[in-house]
């Protein structure tokens, strides 16, 4: 083979692995993906965990996301195809369903492996969350219980950080509640740009059968339910702060609704209304992780 050929087929060669491993991380849905585990990483450091234990609990939660993300592309890509969502990775033929699928079954695979390092306990937590998740992505997905792992996978994300410390404290009901409450108001945010594509496809979930409204009012009120769950849950007075961010929960939506609107009418996916959740997330990190009242 002539050099300058081997080199063409090199090139050709680093573009395609280039495109298949940026496909990879789109497919990973990595804004969710990255904001869930920087929360699992901050309330981590909150509750006191060691940097070696940090990173166990990190670890395991960006390979339960990774899984997650991975499954629900690799399930969905006849889906997303037939509806012309040229913005994901496998429609485009950016990344293969199969290789995709193979990523899924691998980080699903390390999850536990990589809680263990922790206790046995709270890999089975956090493996719990993980299984909570898949069985969203199927079956669940297309059911009146569509809200239920949300609900679940979000409570047990807590729960697993918490037990993850040595001596496996118990978790405060409080962080649990107000987990699985953020969990079920991002399932309604979620839904909100897919729902005219997903009728089309024949997915009715519970925000289709409530619609476009009661999907924001339900993802609104749960939202407001989490964060005052872990400002009044905790002993002792709600601090300043505290109060400030039941406040974000309060303003942040209805802006979200209006910056949606915008992303509609200019042609984008009105995405707002879900990071309006994982914003007042990290809020809600933010203020557990200063105000030293989770365990």
């Amino acid at each position: 083979m002539e050099p300058s050929v081997a080199r063409l087929t090199g090139n050709i060669q680093t573009s395609l692995m280039s495109t298949s491993v940026l496909g990879l991380v789109k497919a990973s849905h990595p804004e969710p993906a990255a904001a869930v585990t920087l929360v699992a990483g901050l309330l981590a450091v909150g509750v006191g965990h060691r940097p070696a234990g940090v990173a166990a609990v990190v670890l395991a939660v960006l390979a339960s996301q990774l899984a997650v993300g991975w499954a629900n592309d690799a399930l969905d890509a006849d889906r997303d195809t037939a509806v012309g969502r040229t913005d994901k990775p496998i429609p485009a033929g950016a990344v293969s369903r199969r290789t995709v699928a193979v990523g899924a079954v691998l980080a699903a695979s390390a999850t536990p492996v990589l809680a263990l390092f922790t206790n046995a306990t709270a890999a089975f937590w956090v493996t719990l969350a993980l299984v909570s998740a898949l069985i969203y992505d199927w079956p669940l997905k297309s059911s009146p219980a569509s809200v239920l792992p949300y609900a679940v996978s979000f409570g047990a994300l807590p729960a697993f950080v918490v037990l993850a410390l040595p001596g496996t404290p118990t978790p405060p009901a409080w962080l649990v509640a107000a987990g699985a409450c953020l969990g079920a108001g991002a399932h309604f945010a979620n839904v909100l740009p897919d729902l005219a594509d997903d009728a089309r496809t024949g997915v009715r979930g519970l925000p289709h059968l409530i619609g476009a409204t009661g999907s924001r009012v339900a993802a609104a009120v749960l939202l407001l339910a989490a964060t005052g769950t872990l400002v009044f849950g905790p002993p002792g007075p709600p601090s300043g702060l505290g109060l400030a961010a039941v406040l974000a929960a309060v303003v942040v939506p209805p802006l979200s609704w209006y910056g949606g609107r915008g992303a509609a009418r200019a042609g984008r996916r009105p995405v707002a209304a879900f990071r309006a959740v994982m914003l007042v997330a990290l809020i809600d990190v933010v203020l557990l992780v200063t105000s030293g009242r989770v365990v």
